[in-house]
């Protein structure tokens, strides 16, 4: 028996739980990465100038009562909140005068004027 080598048994099965905890961490990794908009599904469109000039006018609508949440939404217009998003397209268009391409001035000039008629229609 003395003379007999010694038998190295090696467990495998570390390595195995090894794998599994490291693919476990990489997981919990990307999730972490994640931000909401990803976990929702929900895609937002790219920050630029027409999304912002999209934002102000959205809010613009929904205070003249045009946007509404739904058929039940009976409230009266908010002409300031109207007004003062409307003056931020104004000052939006005054300060970005000669750095806008032609396609953004336009949509800018539009959306002023649909808003500021709508704006008169409804405040009368």
């Amino acid at each position: 028996m003395a003379d007999e080598p010694k038998k190295i048994i090696i467990d495998e099965d570390w390595k195995v739980q090894a794998q599994k905890e490291k693919e476990k961490l990489k997981e919990q990794e990307a999730a972490e990465e994640k931000t909401p908009r990803e976990e929702s599904g929900i895609g937002l469109p790219p920050a630029d100038f027409s999304g912002l000039v999209s934002i102000l006018a959205s809010q613009a609508f929904y205070a003249l009562g045009i946007f509404r949440m739904d058929e039940k939404d009976e409230r009266e217009p908010d002409l300031p909140m109207a007004k003062f998003n409307i003056d931020m397209l104004g000052v939006l268009d005054e300060k970005c005068k000669g750095n806008l391409s032609a396609e953004e001035s336009k949509m800018l000039k539009g959306t002023l004027d649909q808003l500021r008629m709508a704006f008169v229609q409804i405040s009368k």
